[in-house]
């Protein structure tokens, strides 16, 4: 066991994007902070959304408006702070009579334009589905109006690297496995996975911000009864060969008054999904199951020509839903609002606990959660994460920043550099600077993966396996044959760096 005992203001336990954007927050106000997650960055809940920035249109038939007029606030300002990763999104909502009268979508939509302000996004309209719609020949009425899309894993890595431009520690793969309250700080224990080392850290503030562990974490690792107890709520998502060629999505509503979204995806690919399924197994085992896919297929099937058949998946995934629970009848209605809870008695270092949310409204919730540290940190810094890019989300348009690239590295293919625009912004600098032509950025894997790119994923953003690079960091593993994913991963087993953080 390691002698050395570093203190932080604030240790953070989990690295999904509450985890993360915590960090962030805090690092950027001052404090000393250190975050540790048990596996990869994003690993679990935060990489397996829906992609989308959104108020959530069918949350305003459960009365949450509140908790839609932050979120279609902070989805502009996410479309601001990272351009690289996120894009404005026009939805389509074909209109089935017999689920929801019009004029009550027209409310809805009314609203949904109404209830934040809207800076770059278009107003709802009324639309006509016409001979060349995907959507079958009596769906001839809708709607449309504009939400946002975001690379939910990338989400998280660059507000970690944010944290750490700001002083965090970042510890992936590093397992909490006690907290214990002293007088004057949190003492932790920390088991890093891959060495089998166990690091002793103190800490005066602790956050626990696990996610699907979060109750849990307290009898396993806090020795102590949760104040709140989640829902786990599965949704899964299934992804097909592209039905149709328009920039659009769609939101297709069923009679069981669920919501499935059919989203451009990759290029060449649509996204499909989500279900809403209660959950009570471990969240590491959660997986789609045949009739998740069934349905997802059968929604699909009601509204467009082009009829799916199982063999149609190219990939499928599920992810847990970790939120509060409400009392609520079914799974879709519980709530997806936030919440976390302080305990600081009198004299002693606080914990505070983050219960539920959404991927929109992350950076909301982690600047709640520092502003309630406020009266333990007096000399805590102001707000700042609102006007802030995130890493690599300094410029001006993606037009100008491809123009960039191209001028600069004009051998680079322009697919490749599109590519780098939509997932690294300035950031692709970092291992395009030293380079003249295609050859200096090493072995192509395929599909514009070079080994430069793979070393900068591992030196900069935590990367250790092939999926954290192939499907969290990109999703390069849709576009890959699986003869160009083994070399990617024997490239990755003689790693130098990898292979001295293995021990």
């Amino acid at each position: 066991m390691q002698s050395d005992r570093p203190n932080y203001d604030l240790l953070v336990i989990g690295g999904g994007i509450n985890g993360v954007g915590i960090a962030a927050d805090a690092a950027g106000r001052g404090l000393s902070t250190l975050l540790c997650e048990m596996n990869d960055l994003g690993s679990a809940t935060s990489s397996s959304s829906s992609k989308l920035i959104h108020g959530g249109l069918r949350y305003l038939e459960y009365g949450e408006f509140r908790l839609v007029r932050e979120a279609l606030a902070e989805r502009e300002v996410l479309l601001h702070i990272a351009p690289h990763i996120t894009r404005p999104l026009r939805f389509r909502l074909p209109h089935r009579p017999y689920l929801r009268p019009a004029w009550l979508i027209r409310l809805g939509l009314f609203l949904y334009d109404r209830l934040a302000a809207r800076d770059t996004l278009q107003p709802f309209k009324s639309i006509n589905f016409g001979k060349d719609s995907p959507l079958k020949a009596d769906i001839t009425h809708g709607f449309e109006y504009s939400d946002g899309w975001v690379d939910d894993a990338r989400l998280v890595v660059l507000n970690a690297m944010a944290a750490r431009d700001k002083g965090a520690t970042i510890l992936t793969h590093t397992r909490c496995i006690s907290a214990q309250r002293q007088a004057s700080n949190w003492q932790v224990s920390l088991l890093d996975k891959h060495s089998g080392a166990t690091r002793e850290v103190s800490a005066y503030a602790l956050v626990n911000a696990s996610g699907p562990w979060v109750s849990s974490l307290f009898p396993e690792v806090i020795h102590s009864q949760a104040p709140k107890q989640i829902r786990m709520v599965k949704g899964s998502h299934i992804v097909v060969p592209r039905l149709y060629n328009s920039p659009e999505a769609y939101i297709l509503q069923n009679s069981d008054r669920r919501i499935v979204f059919v989203i451009p995806y990759e290029k060449r690919f649509s996204l499909i999904g989500t279900t809403d399924v209660e959950y009570h197994g471990e969240p590491n085992a959660v997986k789609i199951s045949p009739e998740e896919r069934d349905y997802l297929i059968s929604v699909t099937n009601q509204h467009f020509r082009h009829q799916l058949k199982p063999s149609d998946i190219v990939m499928d995934y599920a992810g847990i839903r970790p939120l509060l629970d409400d009392q609520s009848d079914n799974a879709q209605a519980v709530t997806r609002d936030y919440s976390f809870e302080i305990d600081a008695p009198e004299n002693h270092p606080p914990l505070i606990s983050v219960f539920g949310g959404k991927i929109t409204t992350y950076r909301k919730l982690a600047q709640a959660v520092v502003d309630t540290l406020t009266p333990f940190f007096p000399d805590i810094g102001p707000r700042w994460t609102a006007n802030t890019p995130l890493p690599g989300g300094d410029f001006e348009t993606a037009t100008q920043l491809l123009h960039t690239l191209k001028t600069r590295y004009p051998w680079l293919p322009l697919n490749v550099a599109l590519r780098y625009v939509q997932s690294y912004g300035t950031l692709c600098h970092v291992f395009l600077k030293d380079a003249h032509n295609l050859n200096a950025l090493g072995t192509h894997f395929g599909y514009g993966l070079y080994s430069a790119e793979v070393d900068y994923l591992i030196d900069q953003e935590w990367a250790f396996s092939l999926e954290d690079i192939l499907w969290r960091r990109s999703k390069l593993g849709l576009h890959l044959s699986t003869e160009q994913q083994t070399e990617v991963e024997q490239y990755l087993e003689t790693h130098p760096t990898l292979t001295e953080k293995m021990g």
